[in-house]
């Protein structure tokens, strides 16, 4: 499969590499078709990995990842055009972060919006899916890194895109995945992100995650 990521930081690199090592070719999209870091990710990659612009990696892929923050996600997609987002499935794990008043960060939209849901209203034929936004980006491609099962959430509008996505999941790992529904329930996921910066400061690791118990 083709995968193109918008990102090329820490956590589009992170996903990348998984998704090379599960055997797909992957295109990391930046601002630049030539992006110093990119090309250095490329060249550990190997030879299913590329690297381009958000629109080239956006043409690219059958399925995409958003790994941009979530203060330039809007912008990030609209450079990489509508006619090559159009009827792909998207997974979004951007975050509403705003960091303008230090640490920890606040965040910029909640209670009655959210991201993915901005992310979806702009671009309506984009099948957005919202998940991995609640782990870190080590966890989110090895939940093994945190002993046990523990749990993980999806929302989008989308049936059959979240049917595809739930695969890319299983191949990631997790097996204990809980739809939410529609993509108005980004507002929860994304609403777990204060907590989630206060419980990283409280273990002094990134390496944690939640459990449901039913």
């Amino acid at each position: 499969m083709k995968v193109g990521i918008l990102g090329s930081g820490m956590v589009g690199e992170t996903i990348g590499s998984k998704l090379v090592a599960l055997g797909h070719a992957v295109k990391l999209g930046s601002r630049s078709a030539t992006n110093e870091k990119a090309s250095a990710w490329v060249s550990q990659a190997g030879a299913l990995a590329s690297q381009g612009t958000f629109a080239e990696a956006a043409a690219f892929g059958e399925l995409l990842f958003n790994c941009t923050p979530g203060s330039v996600a809007l912008e990030v997609l609209e450079a990489a055009g509508h006619v090559h987002l159009n009827g792909k499935v998207m997974i979004d794990v951007s975050n509403p972060l705003l960091f303008a008043k230090g640490a920890p960060p606040t965040l910029f939209v909640t209670n009655d919006d959210s991201l993915g849901e901005r992310l979806q209203r702009a671009f309506p034929e984009l099948l957005l899916v919202k998940t991995l936004n609640t782990v870190n980006c080590s966890v989110m491609v090895d939940p093994g890194r945190v002993p046990g099962e523990h749990t993980m959430f999806l929302c989008g509008n989308d049936a059959g895109a979240k049917a595809r996505v739930r695969q890319v999941l299983s191949d990631f790992g997790w097996r204990d995945v809980i739809d939410l529904g529609d993509i108005s329930n980004a507002r929860a996921t994304e609403a777990l992100l204060p907590l989630w910066v206060r419980l990283w400061g409280v273990l002094q690791t990134g390496d944690f995650n939640l459990k449901v118990v039913r």
